[in-house]
């Protein structure tokens, strides 16, 4: 039953933003979908004891490629699925915490916060990039016919002798 309020929430929480990003119409409900998928992930690995630095990127890596997935089907570029799907996972509530530490003169407590925040978005980012550098290596070989059988086993013609 928590699994289920997780998705909900995230998939509303998700669209909701694709909505304030001023996302096409059409693409509000694969945005809300994007965001949830990322945050399911999130939120499984988190529940299974994965550190919340590992779940972060594993959880970007899935948004970035089912961002590109659903730009492909929807003919738009992958940032319209991409910026809205992150946005569960983002730690914005520790962030807060950060300053709020801070701000209450307990530094050691803010400076925990903060390197957590920091490692978190680092992995967001890398998960985010590692997913775009993965996905253009594969359209490429694809494009050059380098993901079939064929081309691995170097078949040579016989040259003509002259």
């Amino acid at each position: 039953m928590d699994l289920l309020i997780q998705v909900s929430l995230s998939f509303i929480a998700t669209a909701c933003f694709g909505v304030v990003f001023n996302a096409p119409t059409r693409a509000i409900p694969a945005c809300g979908l994007v965001g949830s998928v990322g945050w399911t992930i999130y939120f499984l690995l988190s529940q299974s004891g994965i550190d919340e630095v590992q779940a972060s990127f594993i959880g970007a890596f899935v948004v970035a490629i089912v961002a590109h997935l659903f730009a492909r089907k929807f003919r738009m570029p992958m940032i319209v699925f991409s910026v809205s799907g992150i946005i569960p996972l983002v730690p914005g509530g520790i962030a807060y915490n950060t300053m709020r530490n801070i701000v209450e003169l307990d530094y050691i407590t803010g400076m925990g916060n903060g390197i957590r925040a920091f490692m978190i978005s680092g992995a967001i980012a890398m998960g985010l990039v590692f997913a775009e550098v993965i996905i253009q290596l594969l359209f490429r070989l694809m494009r050059k016919g380098l993901t079939s059988i064929q081309s691995y086993i170097k078949v040579k013609k016989p040259r003509k002798i002259k």
